[in-house]
């Protein structure tokens, strides 16, 4: 819906959207990926059993190309787009912080991951630039190596551009002006030329896996985490009265487009 809303996929003579779980199977390999997965730590379906009574089961994926078995979708697709990739594959992935830091199968996703993939960068995201305030998540990039006894990650360079910055989808929404000095600082072209600021900071693979459970949620001294906005009911009640609007506007231009 989300995606007919902001207009892709309403042809129907070239439909972009189908319906599917793409965790369920080994996918074809591709050269790159770029994806915002769904957020939810917890997948699970509803079974009605003798009675009328409801019994709920999670939904776990045990994939012989994934390094665990977890109901949690974000680690899931972590590995489903690792095993989408080609060996010298890029991907980009949307993440919430959790994924950086959670245990058990977290843990060993995230030590897999570094150790079969250059996992170089890490920017990490606002709040405020959501539907859902108050969500925090990361963009998490990595190159996947064929396999190797080394670990394929040496660096991981963190970007903060979540401490000191306060956006809202409305008054003051993200753009690509806030974004311009963490391409700059990137240097896509040749990561040996990258340098240390106050906003990104150099982590070695052997400084990653020392911290507790590999955690990749790293901060440092000098910075704040920014507060998101007033969540007061009256607030939340103006916010919920602009989507409402929004919607109600997106909604109409779909229509429009679809009698044309």
């Amino acid at each position: 819906m989300n995606l007919f809303l902001h207009g892709i996929g309403i042809d129907p003579k070239h439909p972009a959207i189908s319906i599917g779980d793409s965790l369920e199977a080994t996918p074809e390999l591709v050269d790159m990926v770029l994806t915002n997965p769904p957020f939810g730590k917890k997948s699970s379906f509803t079974i009605v059993g003798a009675g009328g009574k409801n019994l709920t089961d999670k939904i776990s994926y045990a994939r012989p190309d994934f390094w665990a078995t977890t109901s949690n979708k974000q680690l899931n697709f972590v590995q489903h787009v690792h095993s989408m990739l080609k060996d010298g594959g890029r991907a980009a992935v949307v993440v919430p912080d959790n994924v950086l830091f959670e245990g058990g199968a977290g843990e060993k996703i995230r030590k897999a991951l570094i150790n079969r993939c250059n996992v170089h960068t890490l920017l990490r995201l606002p709040i405020g630039i959501w539907y859902s305030p108050g969500v925090k998540a990361n963009v998490l990039f990595f190159d996947k190596h064929p396999i190797s006894v080394r670990p394929a990650t040496k660096q991981l360079w963190v970007y903060d551009l979540r401490s000191d910055q306060k956006f809202s989808l409305r008054q003051k929404p993200i753009t690509s002006d806030d974004l311009a000095d963490f391409v700059r600082s990137y240097q896509s072209e040749d990561f040996a030329r990258r340098k240390e600021s106050d906003l990104f900071r150099c982590f070695s693979y052997s400084q990653i896996v020392a911290r507790e459970k590999a955690n990749m949620n790293f901060s440092w001294e000098g910075v704040k985490e920014a507060v998101g906005e007033d969540e007061s009911p009256q607030s939340l009640m103006r916010k919920i009265l602009r989507d409402l609007e929004s919607a109600i506007t997106e909604f109409s231009e779909v229509e429009t487009v679809l009698s044309e």
